[in-house]
């Protein structure tokens, strides 16, 4: 890839060529509709003059889900030269609001649908409905159709000078997200354009994806794997984006699977959970990749989706501070079993001592920590923090445990949040889960039916609740676990029934949230 541009000069570049080839197909509605890459272009090349005029702010706010006004406002954006912040529009008042300050966000693209269906969100006094301002735009289609044409000649060569700050450098902010939130407040992470042209090409040069190929896209583009994956990398490679409002929309997913005859679904093992519950085979006969990541993929689902529609399940690694993506399986001798692949090219990677910091040597089990041009600089606002994320060396410092082996294959051992020291003795979370489901047989693949937390105790340092969706006779699970030979160290001392183990809009465990109800319940 060219790096001498940034990602506007880049996104107007594949898009410019092939302009009547097809970019998205959207099943928001209840008739779906196709966008050609031609018309995605000027319809961006539009809207990116209304926003330099209308929007003074370097950060511009969206309030979308994935489809064809989500891409729209993104790419505009980009064009203005200007950072998107795709918000979190599911975490509640308190996370955006943080959001919105952090960012300084005083304009945000939305529509009128949104802001009735999350009235409590915080919205700031400018918004731009880009969905008045598109149906504005039908009504001019000659015009429309006109500058489409105009894109055929060496004009174009024109109207890229539109397409961003021929200034920016590549270390610029392109922009920003911010973290899920799982552990605490949301975090915000710049990301360069360096830094997701890289990781756009990084995942190219794996050689898994094809031109054309067509790909889900529903995940929210306030997530990295969403913003990234199913947005960026499609629109700079020729994918055809294949897009529904919601991975929890499961017949409006379903259905885009089928008429579409999508080849590669990206989602999180929550998310993938769903479609294998409510599918039919030939919903997902087309399928040859599933693309999981964002958390760890339970026991037998992976056999379960590749049993189901003769797919290879492919599971990687990624995190918001780099963009996302860290490694990859792929088909054949590029899997390993229990492993999240090999490291994707020019990323580097070490273990740490959790206590003492220093580096381990291969196959052992420590912090995690990476280097590479898709890795970021330091959170937003937190000089504090970042000294302890980002070394001297530009060493990311995850707070993932995890091992490399001899051949550069990754294993994922858990978060250090989810794991907690009691009697000096380091106990995980995610293990003891494990075997509370096997004893208690619930299915893994069907659904997330108890987790298990920390909190502070004041003679043990610790002590484990478990959080379970039905009642449970807990002296029985305590001899049962004791009899696969578990220690009573691990054994959480507390059960508590909840209606359902909360999640993120991302897939992943609101851990935050189940703190919460212990520490209220203690």
């Amino acid at each position: 890839m060219n790096r001498k541009f940034n990602l506007g000069h880049e996104l107007f570049q594949s898009l410019s060529k092939g302009i009547f080839s097809t970019a998205l197909v959207d099943f928001s509605r209840t008739k779906s509709f196709r966008l050609s890459k031609g018309m995605l272009l000027v319809l961006a090349l539009e809207l990116s003059k209304e926003l330099k005029s209308k929007s003074g702010q370097r950060r511009v706010g969206v309030v979308l889900p994935p489809g064809a006004g989500g891409i729209l406002a993104n790419l505009a954006i980009f064009f203005a030269g200007k950072v998107p912040v795709n918000l979190n529009f599911t975490s509640g008042p308190s996370g955006a609001s943080s959001s919105i300050r952090k960012a300084g966000i005083e304009t945000i693209l939305s529509a009128g649908v949104m802001r009735e269906k999350f009235p409590e969100f915080p919205w700031t006094n400018q918004i731009f409905d880009i969905a008045d301002w598109t149906n504005r735009r039908k009504k001019k289609k000659f015009s429309l159709l006109w500058k489409l044409f105009l894109l055929t000649l060496p004009l174009r060569r024109i109207a890229r000078k539109r397409t961003g700050d021929l200034n920016a450098k590549n270390g610029s902010e392109a922009a920003l997200l911010f973290t899920s939130g799982s552990s605490g407040d949301p975090k915000g992470v710049p990301l360069s354009h360096e830094n997701l042209l890289s990781n756009c090409e990084q995942i190219a040069s794996t050689g898994l994806f094809r031109k054309n190929d067509k790909l889900l896209a529903n995940l929210p583009l306030f997530h990295s794997f969403g913003f990234t994956v199913a947005m960026l990398y499609p629109l700079l490679n020729d994918l055809v984006m294949v897009c529904s409002p919601s991975p929890l929309d499961l017949k409006s997913t379903l259905r885009a699977i089928e008429e579409e005859k999508v080849e590669i679904v990206l989602g999180t093992p929550t998310f993938l959970r769903g479609y294998l519950r409510k599918a039919g085979i030939k919903e997902l006969d087309s399928v040859r990749y599933v693309i999981a990541g964002a958390e760890k993929t339970p026991d037998g689902l992976k056999e379960k989706w590749e049993a189901f529609c003769q797919c290879d399940y492919l599971e990687g690694y990624g995190l918001t501070e780099s963009s996302p993506g860290i490694s990859f399986n792929l088909p054949g001798n590029g899997t390993r079993e229990g492993s999240v692949g090999q490291l994707l090219s020019s990323i580097e990677a070490k273990t740490i001592h959790p206590d003492t910091g220093a580096e381990l040597p291969v196959n052992s089990t420590g912090v995690l920590c990476f280097r590479g041009p898709n890795v970021f600089t330091g959170y937003l606002e937190e000089p504090d923090l970042n000294k302890g994320v980002i070394d001297e060396k530009g060493w990311l410092i995850t707070g993932d445990l995890g091992r490399l082996d001899e051949d550069g294959f990754l294993f994922i051992e858990g978060r250090l949040s989810r794991f907690s020291k009691i009697g000096g003795e380091m106990v995980p979370h995610e293990k003891i889960e494990e075997m509370v489901c096997e004893v208690l047989e619930f299915d893994l693949v069907e659904d997330m039916k108890c987790a298990v937390v920390g909190v502070e105790d004041t003679y043990k340092g610790e002590r484990l609740i478990l959080f379970v969706t039905e009642l449970v006779d807990f002296e029985r699970l305590r001899k049962n676990l004791l009899s696969k030979g578990i220690s009573n160290l691990w054994i959480p001392r507390e059960i508590k029934v909840i209606e359902e183990i909360p999640s993120l809009a991302s897939g992943k465990l609101n851990l935050a949230k189940l703190i919460e109800i212990a520490e209220k319940s203690t």
